[in-house]
């Protein structure tokens, strides 16, 4: 014999008494994974952890004689798959790695592979501007299309251009959410933001606009590679903070001479801050002995040992922001098929 329903299973239920009730999606389900080569395991690490899930698996070593071996070591067959990979120094080795990782995961019969680059190597090498040179920058992005990869996930490309090389579909992240969420804190009195060179300027545009600050540029004249000459300041940095924005910092030359020349025409303290901290030779030792108060970079890269012991020593100049959470929320942006460009409005 039924029962009768009682007075309290009749009552109708709301739309948000359903919601709760609804089970609900865990992100980090079974077709849905995430690999790391040796570049950024760090990184990887904490974007994983933001995202509630596991590193996926993987076998990277090298051969006596330097060659990259990889093997996949767990099922990806019908996966969602994200390779998480920075082309940093030593660049060649990190990129064959990251496309060794692709093919490999293509054989395994991932569904979708999405190369997830916090860091674009030869990006500066965007076109032909002497006789006979490549344009490296193209053969790497065919290089990923090659491998496999359905699509990439790219932070703070050198120019946006970029990506026009790519046959597939690239989501461009931004530092910036990090960054100016760093300098809003600060609250720097009548700060201007400064673009190193004329290339910069949407760059520091956007900044300045996110920061209520007034913006400058720097006119330099690069004399050969890795070497620049600063010329004059366009816009009124006398008794003001300046920030120099760029988007990565090689030798630390460029900047160095940028907040020379920014002091020189009055400006009280200069402050500066990249995506990419490449410090590639006396780039730690430039910084110290320059006349910036703090260089604020994020950990796309991983800091060599001379960096982050600078870092770390009283009265270090050098501070590190973290990009995973930024990572991690466009990683599930992607997979959920949902917009990316929402985590920058």
């Amino acid at each position: 014999m039924a029962t009768l329903a009682t007075a309290a299973e009749k009552k109708p239920v709301s739309p948000e008494e359903k919601a709760e009730r609804k089970p609900q999606r865990v992100r980090a389900d079974d077709k849905f994974k995430v690999f790391s080569g040796s570049a950024n395991e760090t990184l990887a690490d904490e974007v994983c952890a933001f995202l509630g899930m596991q590193r996926g698996q993987a076998q990277v070593t090298r051969f006596a004689d330097g060659e990259c071996y990889v093997q996949i070591q767990e099922n990806v067959r019908g996966c969602d798959v994200f390779v998480l990979q920075p082309t940093c120094r030593p660049v060649d080795e990190h990129l064959m790695e990251l496309l060794l990782m692709i093919d490999a995961l293509k054989r395994a019969s991932a569904r979708r592979i999405t190369a997830v680059i916090p860091y674009f190597g030869y990006a500066r090498q965007d076109r032909k501007d002497k006789p006979r040179s490549p344009i490296s920058s193209k053969l790497v992005a065919d290089l990923l299309t090659t491998a496999g990869a359905h699509r990439a996930l790219i932070v703070d490309l050198h120019t946006p251009q970029l990506q026009g090389f790519f046959n597939i579909p690239v989501d461009h992240l931004f530092a910036s959410p990090v960054l100016v969420d760093h300098f809003k804190r600060l609250s720097l009195p009548n700060l201007t933001v400064v673009s190193p060179d004329a290339g910069g300027v949407e760059r520091a545009r956007f900044f300045a606009k996110k920061v209520d600050a007034a913006l400058a540029i720097v006119d330099k004249r690069r004399v050969e590679m890795n070497v620049a000459e600063i010329m004059n300041v366009i816009g009124d940095v006398k008794g003001r903070t300046c920030l120099i924005i760029d988007d990565l910092i090689d030798t630390a030359g460029t900047l160095v001479k940028t907040a020379a020349a920014l002091m020189e025409n009055g400006a009280l303290e200069v402050y500066a801050c990249a995506s990419h901290a490449v410090l590639s030779g006396p780039a730690v030792k430039n910084i110290h002995n320059s006349v910036i108060k703090e260089v604020v970079v994020t950990n796309t890269i991983p800091l060599s040992s001379e960096a982050d012991a600078a870092r770390t020593e009283k009265g270090g100049k050098i501070h590190v922001l973290s990009i995973a959470g930024l990572i991690g929320r466009a990683i599930q942006a992607n997979h959920e098929e949902t917009s990316v460009s929402k985590l920058f409005l």
